[in-house]
């Protein structure tokens, strides 16, 4: 089945990342960076399909090798943090055959980015088995090229500069024609200890000394407006929209009617819980024995999800065969009972996983905090006493005083340290790790947690949502019944409820698996009991029977042993 999946990242030296070695890896290839001489050799590789290589009108034609093409961007980025290129992942459609891949890539490609004057290197990973998880890799080029081939500016510094107090941006191309205006730059100038910015005509007037030779600019400087357009969030849902497209026109010439969308679900207007991205890290614990945060979120979404289909399915159906027949409005009853049990078993389900995680997370997110204080204290007193005792070696021996205070202060310093760091390990032993990287670990899955939290308080409106409806339509049917006998309708709907209460333990009991638990379907049950006021009034004519009253019973005589007792 074709699935949309379109993910966008960037690949920077700031996440010490590499273009030459996301080039090596999408291609299976072996190719040596010149930036750092590292050689990234991924021929040993298993599962690509194809690769190419597209260039724009203007780029010169040996960047067909990759190792050139990528190698020329590292030359021009000149900062150790550095943005080296785009890439996208999208998830190939199972239906088509690899050779339609290729042309499908090729169409998105040359329309999307190549017409934009992006070089793109592509690559096909259909990793064992074959068909299980088609996608691509397309890594793009950031920086606009000009029209004789070269590489334009990314951002270009723009100063700030100052007319009448009144102070605007400038590159340095624009500033030659405002400094004719009367606009000037401003530099720093000593005024007393502070430093302030002003321009040079106005600093002369008070005789101040400037602080440095460099003008006030701003922090990120002007973007190029060909990278602004690339960078900026409407282009990414262009994108995302013309991967959407692009398939589908690829499907539908085939002879495929699956579809996909690069919308989410809330602006296709569905109420399914759209599942979180697993990641290979959660996979290979899964593949392990580990049960994965991650993973168990999925499954439990997944499994809602279709239960979720199934009830509005039956809802929709019973809703068509409804008739004015006491039968049938019986039965249409007992089935939305049924769903509302579902849907209150859903919701103690999940209020029993947010207790869960809520207990865990107030247990261990004080002590995460009293830990990082705790380590903060550490480096500051850890860096006061180097300072100390760097002063105290550059102290004169004569200087009997200082050295004594100094020796003093160390001292102090040495204890706390000693105190604090017994502190750090017996809460390292409270919180069962071993060490930083325990406590980092721990700290990604409290943040997991608030996330899953999140995501259980979105089903949890959402199938609270749904108890509501059934209850509006349950009172619907009840407006329709009031024409028939009451006893009769009540006998009907009793016959058919103990098959529809193990109908939706059953269905229960397949979403959830193992998990499943009949403690919270007999508390469903109640509540969905109380929500209908069937506790309230009889449900039948033997029940009213056996709630009457035991009159005209004749007395059990007491025996004469009983009295002498």
């Amino acid at each position: 089945m074709a699935i949309y999946h379109l993910e966008g990242k960037v690949v920077s030296r700031g996440t010490g990342r590499s273009a030459v070695a996301a080039s090596a890896y999408l291609s299976c290839t072996n190719i040596l960076n010149d930036y750092d001489g590292v050689r990234h050799d991924y021929t040993r590789k298993k599962g690509l399909v194809w690769r190419e290589v597209f260039l724009p009108e203007f780029a010169p034609p040996e960047w067909k090798d990759r190792g050139i093409l990528w190698n020329a961007v590292e030359e021009a980025e000149k900062t150790k943090d550095s943005r080296l290129a785009r890439e996208f992942v999208p998830a190939l459609p199972v239906e088509l055959t690899p050779a339609q891949w290729q042309e499908l890539l090729t169409d998105f490609i040359q329309d999307s980015f190549v017409a934009e004057g992006m070089c793109a290197d592509v690559a096909i990973h259909d990793p064992h088995p074959p068909g299980h998880n088609p996608h691509a890799h397309i890594l793009l080029t950031v920086r606009p090229l000009d029209g004789q081939g070269r590489w334009q500016y990314k951002t270009e510094k723009e100063y700030l500069c100052v007319r009448d107090r009144e102070e605007k941006g400038f590159t340095a191309a624009e500033f030659k024609a405002a400094q004719a205006d009367g606009w000037e730059k401003q530099y720093p100038f000593k005024v007393g200890r502070k430093k302030v910015y002003m321009p040079p005509s106005e600093a002369e007037k008070h005789g101040y000394e400037r602080a440095s030779k460099h003008p006030k600019s701003t922090k990120y400087g002007r973007q190029n407006p060909i990278a602004e357009r690339w960078n900026s969030e409407e282009q990414l849902v262009e994108w995302r929209k013309a991967w959407a497209d692009v398939t589908n026109r690829y499907l539908e010439r085939y002879g495929h009617e699956e579809r996909i969308d690069h919308r989410s679900h809330a602006d296709r207007g569905l109420t399914e819980q759209p599942t979180i991205h697993e990641g290979v890290a959660a996979r290979a614990l899964e593949k392990k024995g580990i049960v994965s945060d991650r993973c168990e979120i999925n499954r439990q979404i997944k499994a809602d999800n279709a239960l979720l289909r199934e009830l509005r399915a039956a809802v929709k159906k019973m809703a068509q065969a409804v008739k004015d027949t006491l039968p049938a409005i019986a039965e249409a009853m007992e089935k939305l009972r049924e769903n509302m049990i579902i849907f209150r078993y859903q919701l103690r389900h999940i209020e029993k996983g947010k207790c869960r995680m809520n207990g865990y997370i107030g247990a261990v997110k004080p002590e995460l905090e009293r830990y990082a204080g705790l380590v903060q204290q550490i480096r500051a007193k850890t860096s006061e006493r180097k300072n100390l005792l760097a002063e105290k070696k550059e102290t004169p021996f004569y200087q009997i005083s200082k050295l004594s205070e100094l020796s003093r202060r160390i001292t102090e310093l040495t204890e706390d340290l000693e105190e604090l760091k017994t502190k750090k390990d017996i809460l390292l032993h409270r919180l069962d790790c071993a060490d930083d990287a325990g406590v980092s670990a721990m700290r990604k899955d409290v943040f997991a947690m608030e996330n899953a939290l999140k995501r259980l308080a979105e089903q949890e409106a959402k199938y609270a949502a749904e108890l509501d409806d059934a209850l509006k339509q349950y009172a619907k049917l009840e407006e329709q019944a009031a024409g028939f006998d009451a006893d009769e309708l009540a006998k009907t709907r009793l016959s058919l409820r103990p098959d529809r209460e193990r109908s939706a333990a059953s269905r229960v009991r397949s979403a959830y698996g193992e998990k499943y638990d009949p403690l919270i379907m007999s508390d469903s049950r109640r509540d969905v009991a109380a929500l209908l006021h069937e506790d309230a009034k009889p449900r039948s004519i033997h029940e009213r029977l056996q709630q009457r009253p035991k009159r005209d019973q004749p007395q059990r005589k007491t025996k004469r042993h009983e009295q002498e007792r």
